[in-house]
Order: structure tokens, then sequence, then C-alpha cells
């Protein structure tokens, strides 16, 4: 999996309430696309090695060769209480991204894209979808940061967080590589590198996709759909 820094800077659901819509969302991803990559796409903890581009079934993500289970690990959500992953996110198609609120690029532009679109599909699909967003940078991501950055996109979306332990060990279930603080500058300011792709969990409990960094919203649209009523998956 690619990993890169950024700059510092139950019941279905009830319908959701959201912010005034996009230009809301987008005022508030100001960003300077400027992505280092530090490691290739490897997807080596997930153990599936990804499908050529021709053969990926139409699917804007990576389709992965093999699925890989839905992982098991509590962390604490932004009102303070227990999150149990798996459990919490059973009978939904969730969408996991590890990343850090001061990101002023990928994280931003990942979650208005989704949020965007969420907008926009059928109350039946966006009932059956839910985003998990999993801070990085504890130190600096405290509940009330996190739930005040995502309120931004969408009110609905989870957010997540732990000490870093408990944090590394999430990334570890989900295959992604462990986040990297780097070192402070002078005015004690730093970047985090972190894993860029969402992960798609599918109504079985098991990944099938992933989406990397430069999905686009109508790949979303086309694929946030998918995710919620395919039951059957290619060997």
């Amino acid at each position: 999996m690619s990993l890169v820094t950024s700059g510092p800077s139950g019941d279905l659901p009830q319908p959701k309430e959201r912010p005034a819509g996009p230009s809301v969302r987008l005022a508030a991803v100001s960003v300077a696309l400027g992505i280092v990559v530090l490691g290739a796409l490897a997807l080596l903890a997930m153990r599936s090695d990804s499908r050529k581009s021709d053969a990926n079934d139409g699917w804007a993500g990576t389709l992965l060769s093999r699925p890989v289970a839905k992982p098991d690990f509590t962390l604490t959500d932004t009102a303070g209480a227990p999150f149990d992953f798996r459990q919490q996110t059973e009978g939904y198609v969730t969408l996991l991204y590890f990343g850090y609120t001061s990101c002023p690029d990928v994280c931003p532009l990942h979650m208005a894209n989704i949020a965007s679109v969420l907008d926009e599909v059928s109350g039946e699909v966006n009932a059956k979808i839910k985003v998990v967003f999993v801070t990085t940078d504890p130190a600096r991501d405290t509940p009330a940061v996190i739930r005040k950055w995502l309120d931004n996109f969408d009110v609905t979306f989870i957010g997540l967080t732990g000490t870093q332990a408990q944090i590394a060990n999430a990334e570890r279930a989900a295959g992604v590589p462990e986040a990297v603080l780097q070192p402070p500058s002078a005015s004690g300011k730093y970047t985090v590198g972190h894993a860029s792709q969402v992960i798609a969990y599918t109504l079985d409990d098991e990944a099938h996709v992933v989406y990397p960094f430069g999905i686009r919203q109508a790949d979303w649209a086309r694929d946030l759909p998918r995710l919620v009523s395919t039951t059957e998956w290619p060997a």
C-alpha cells in the first residue's frame, strides 16, 4: 500500500443531517496537491496482489485478488465511547481510512469526495454505508478536533482515536503501513506519513476493493451503489 507524507497545516441509521452542501465542504478543503509518495502500491499486509487494470471488472478502485476480512479492533469515538470496529459496522458497507486532520491534501479530498457523492446517491444506498476515519495523529487530533473536522464533510462520519500503540495495532489489523511521524521543525510543526487508500468492506464483512488517492467523485458515484448491491465476487 502507498504511504504519503502530508504537510502540517444494528439498525439502519435515521436520515442523515448534512452540512449546507458541497460548497461548504469544498471551502474547507483548500489544498496544495504536493504528495510525496514514500511507498509504491504494494498491498503487502493484505496478502493480495492487485489485478491488472484491464481485468478490474469495471471497478474504479483496485480489485483484490483475494478478499480480506474486516479487522477486529476497538478504539474510542469522538463522544469518548469505545467503538468496536467489526461489531459496530456489521451489516454496512464500511469505508475505512487512516489519516489526520492537519493533512492539507489527501485526507480532506477523500472525505469531501465521498461526502459529496453520499449527498447524491439514493437513500437506500446511503443508509447502508458507514465512513470511519481513524486519526494517525492522536497527539493533535483530540476527539473534539476530529469531530469538528469531520462535520465539515458529513456529520455522520465516524471518527476514532486512541493511543499511538492502539492506532498502530489497528493499522496492522487492517493491513496498512503504520503511520510515521516526521521530526518536528523548529516551530514544532510536523508531518505524518500515512496510508493513502480507503478500504471498502462490503456486506459480507470482507474487503474486495481498495481506493487509492486520485479516485474522483464520478468513480465513487459509480462504485458505491455496486458495493452495496454486489453479493458475488470473482474468485
